[in-house]
């Protein structure tokens, strides 16, 4: 069974159609990058997946169970603006993030504590944070505390990442060092991935799909009466072909 089924889903907010017909279903441990022109959905795609929002028709389902009504922890996110505690250390926000994947309070004590901070140390060795631990984040830059939002929302190791636009304040040498960060961690967790960017060969190059939202019905008198929808699906793992499913390649596999 799929690990994330998507059903027929519409959006619409005050009567305006976002996405309609929306339908997909995802294995376990598959990076999905999701690209297409601004203001195709993309965005809200990942609210619905976090359960931030309810879809005005159909359903979403994780590992088979019933649709979620709100965000759990099981769902981690990183959106285009950073969002870390400003009253906890850099060191200290990693280490919140281990205590509420622990379904805590935001607070662990002793050996627990201990381990956690010992983790929360080579995370930012390995993000290149590991400098300013003991620092606020209102001391860090832009990119430094997008830096330390990605790396809270993977320190609570989620089965489900959400990255919307997670690279674009990041300089060149660095993006390409939280790719490899992020590959690694997937590597080592098996978490399931989706990732919305503007950049093709971002989605190609850390993808194993890269789905293409758009808008396949078009009325040029009235551009908003119609959603968007995913119009391609690219197994980025096979020089771009159309996606099959597993099940599908078995079923096309004489042997």
């Amino acid at each position: 069974m799929s690990f994330v089924t998507v059903e027929n889903v519409f959006q619409s907010y005050a009567g305006r159609p976002i996405l309609e017909r929306v339908s997909l279903t995802v294995d376990e441990g598959e990076f999905v990058s999701i690209v297409g022109a601004s203001g195709c959905g993309k965005s809200t795609f990942l609210r619905l997946l976090l359960a931030q929002e309810t879809p005005s028709r159909g359903e979403i389902r994780i590992a088979g169970a019933p649709p979620a009504r709100e965000p759990g922890p099981e769902r981690g996110v990183v959106f285009q603006r950073y969002s870390v505690f400003p009253h906890l250390s850099v060191r200290d926000n990693l280490v919140a993030a281990q205590a509420f994947r622990a379904r805590s309070s935001g607070f662990i004590f002793g050996a627990a504590k201990r381990a956690a901070r010992a983790r929360a140390e080579e995370t930012l060795a390995r993000i290149g944070l590991g400098h300013v631990a003991g620092q606020y984040p209102a001391s860090l830059s832009g990119g430094m505390q997008q830096r330390l939002a990605i790396a809270q929302a993977l320190a609570a190791r989620p089965r489900i990442l959400l990255l919307d636009e997670p690279f674009g304040a990041l300089d060149p040498g660095t993006r390409l060092s939280m790719h490899d960060f992020l590959q690694e961690l997937r590597a080592e967790t098996g978490m399931t991935v989706f990732m919305v960017t503007h950049d093709l060969s971002e989605g190609f190059k850390l993808g194993d799909r890269v789905l293409v939202f758009d808008k396949p019905r078009w009325d040029p008198d009235d551009p908003e009466a119609y959603g968007a929808t995913i119009t391609y699906d690219f197994d980025a793992r096979n020089g771009g072909f159309p996606f099959q499913s597993l099940r599908e390649r078995d079923d096309a596999d004489p042997s």
